[in-house]
């Protein structure tokens, strides 16, 4: 992280420091690999950042895999049992839910990708690191639930126009029953998950199962219709299984535009100028901005600190700052702290040189 003080001699001192939660300074240092040892060396991290830091990166990016590969494993197994039934059924409304299924199932591939690329260090080409991989995995999940919303439409309207009665209506009930149940559990483990870890995806991709379980639900009360005679129930049914996954559509677009467009919770921007403001030597709190980076924080600050004093002390300060912003903001991993001196009556502004940048 970096740190960029200026005293009151003038000068600006650019000091970088990798630091984690704790603050300790053991880096890990990784033996260049060889043989079969190169494939694994290229799909896990490898910096010299601090242990503790690395660890916790780590340890997020593999609760993301867990939830990744359990969900797709209880998904996989629940849109192929609907689909045994969807075979001898002939269930419209059972195979739109099977088919978004089998697409929130299959949306646990980007998103492990994402998670592997993200933990990869830094480089000088990405200076950020990788984070992104997992806005445009959002993005990925976005589009499939719109492909599944739109067959799951054409398949309901193809029928509407066509009808033909449901058969086997009995295992068409058990087999909504398990798709709500499979997907219930999934939505639950998925935005447990996501939310611990700060992965707008996970739990965009958690939001869409819930809503799949729903529509499990109205296949039920399709089958209900097709029992007592009602041909037009199953295909009424798939269209309203088409409006709410274009609801859950909405939602999750909403939540992955927003990361993509640095949008954070006005909530974590006042928690953090509260803790600014605590610490000793800063006189006031200018400019701070945090992003998403995958599913970590990041922070760029300007505090106010006096201007008589010391380098030195100016840089006490933003080490002081940087650790509270810390501590006070989840998941944060890495601040930017920029001193300024506090101004003086009759001085000249010394970002003034830079204001025609700014205007331009």
């Amino acid at each position: 992280m970096s740190h960029r003080h200026q005293g009151n001699a003038g000068h600006a001192h650019d000091h970088r420091h990798d630091h984690d939660h704790a603050h300790g300074h053991q880096h890990r240092h990784h033996p260049s690999p060889t043989g079969l040892r190169r494939l694994t060396h290229f799909l896990t991290p490898h910096s010299h950042e601090t242990a503790g830091k690395l660890d916790s990166a780590l340890e997020s990016s593999a609760r993301g895999m867990r939830a990744l590969w359990v969900s797709l494993a209880v998904l996989g197994v629940t849109a192929l049992a609907q689909a045994v039934v969807v075979a001898f059924s002939g269930s419209v409304a059972l195979l739109g839910d099977t088919v978004h299924n089998a697409a929130d199932a299959l949306t646990a591939v980007p998103l492990a990708i994402a998670f592997v690329l993200g933990r990869r260090a830094a480089t000088r080409r990405f200076t950020y690191g990788y984070g992104r991989a997992e806005d445009l995995a959002g993005i990925a999940i976005v589009l499939t639930i719109a492909a599944s919303a739109a067959f799951a439409g054409w398949t309901a309207v193809d029928r509407l126009l066509d009808p033909r009665p449901v058969a086997h209506v009995p295992a068409v009930a058990v087999a909504a029953l398990v798709g709500f149940a499979g997907n219930e559990w999934v939505a639950r483990y998925r935005m447990r998950v996501g939310r611990a870890i700060g992965s707008a995806a996970l739990v965009a991709d958690g939001l869409h199962a819930r809503t799949d379980g729903f529509t499990s639900l109205a296949v039920l009360l399709g089958a209900g219709g097709s029992a007592l005679g009602l041909q037009l129930a199953d295909p009424v049914v798939g269209l309203a299984i088409t409006a709410a996954i274009l609801l859950v559509l909405r939602d999750a677009a909403r939540e992955v535009f927003r990361r993509v467009m640095d949008a954070v919770d006005p909530a974590l921007v006042d928690r953090a100028e509260r803790a600014l403001e605590g610490v000793a030597g800063v006189r006031g709190v200018g400019e701070l901005r945090l992003r998403w980076i995958g599913h970590r924080l990041r922070a760029e600050v300007a505090v106010v600190v006096r201007g008589d004093v010391s380098v030195r002390e100016a840089h006490r300060v933003a080490v002081h700052a940087e650790h509270a912003l810390l501590h006070a903001v989840p998941r944060l991993t890495a601040v930017l702290v920029h001193a300024d001196p506090e101004p003086v009556p009759g001085e000249t502004d010394p970002h003034l040189p830079l204001a025609h940048h700014a205007t331009a």
